[in-house]
C-alpha cells in the first residue's frame, strides 16, 4: 500500500496555483481523493496515467468535503467510470447529493451582503462556481472511527472547515490525508484560510488532533506534502 501526491497546476487571476490531490494504491486498486475544480478530470488523469496506473484500476473516490476546488470534477468521473464508489461523510453527502443546500452556498450568499464594492463580482462569481456544481449521490456514507479500504484507513472527523470534514489516517503508513483540515504553509501545518471556516475554533481543535497522530507524512491538498 502507498499514497502518492498528484500535484495540479493550473492558473487563477493570472497566478500559478497547484493543488494536489492524493491516490492510495492498494492491491492493485485506485482511490483518489478528491478531484479538484471543475473540468479537472484530464489534469488528474493525466497525472495518474503518468505515474504508471490505468484508469480502469479507480475503485474509489473519497470527499474530504463539499468545496468546488474538491468536488468540482466528482460528476465528470462518475460519468466517465461508473462503477466507482463514491465516499464521503454522512453529513457532507447531503450537500454532494443536492438533498440539502451546502453551507459553503448560504456562507457565501451571506458574506456577499457586506461585502465591499470591489469585491462583489467575485463575490456573484463565487456564488455561481458552487450553483454551477452538479449533484451526484454518495455510495458509502462513512463516520468518525470507520474503518475503509480493507481496514487500512481510518475516517477521522475534522470539522472546522466545514461541518461534516472528514480526514484520512493511515495507520501502517503513519500518514494522513488532512484535505483542508490542515495546510503546508512553509513547512509548518495550519488551519485552511480562516475566512473559509465555518467553525475557527472547531478547525483549530481538528487540527491539534490530526497533529496529535504524530503521523510521519501529512498529505495536504494545499501546500503539499509534510514531513515531520
Amino acid at each position: 500500500m502507498k499514497i502518492l501526491e498528484l500535484p495540479i497546476e493550473f492558473e487563477f487571476n493570472g497566478q500559478k496555483n497547484t493543488i494536489y490531490p492524493s491516490l492510495i494504491i492498494l492491491n492493485n486498486e485506485l482511490t483518489l481523493v478528491d478531484t479538484g475544480y471543475a473540468n479537472f478530470l484530464t489534469l488528474i488523469e493525466n497525472e495518474i496515467l503518468k505515474n504508471g496506473y490505468e484508469m480502469k484500476n479507480l475503485k474509489n473516490i473519497i470527499i474530504t468535503h463539499y468545496d468546488d476546488d474538491h468536488i468540482g470534477s466528482l460528476y465528470d468521473f462518475k460519468e466517465k467510470y461508473p462503477w466507482i464508489n463514491i465516499i464521503a461523510s454522512e453529513i457532507e453527502s447531503k450537500y454532494i447529493s443536492g438533498e440539502m443546500k451546502s453551507e459553503r452556498l448560504i456562507q457565501a450568499e451571506e458574506m456577499l451582503k457586506s461585502m465591499p464594492n470591489s469585491e462583489v463580482d467575485f463575490g456573484n462569481w463565487f456564488i455561481q462556481q458552487l450553483k454551477n456544481l452538479k449533484h451526484i449521490s454518495v455510495d458509502e456514507k462513512v463516520h468518525d472511527g470507520d474503518m475503509i479500504l480493507d481496514d487500512k484507513c481510518r475516517i477521522i472527523a475534522t470539522m472546522g472547515h466545514t461541518s461534516g470534514h472528514i480526514s484520512l489516517y493511515f495507520p501502517s503508513l503513519n500518514s494522513v490525508i488532512t484535505g483542508d483540515a490542515a495546510v503546508n504553509e512553509k513547512q509548518e501545518l495550519i488551519i485552511a484560510n480562516s475566512n473559509f471556516c465555518l467553525d475557527v475554533d472547531n478547525a483549530q481543535q481538528s487540527l491539534r488532533k490530526i497533529k496529535n497522530l504524530k503521523a510521519e507524512t501529512y498529505y495536504c491538498y494545499h501546500g503539499g506534502k509534510f514531513s515531520l
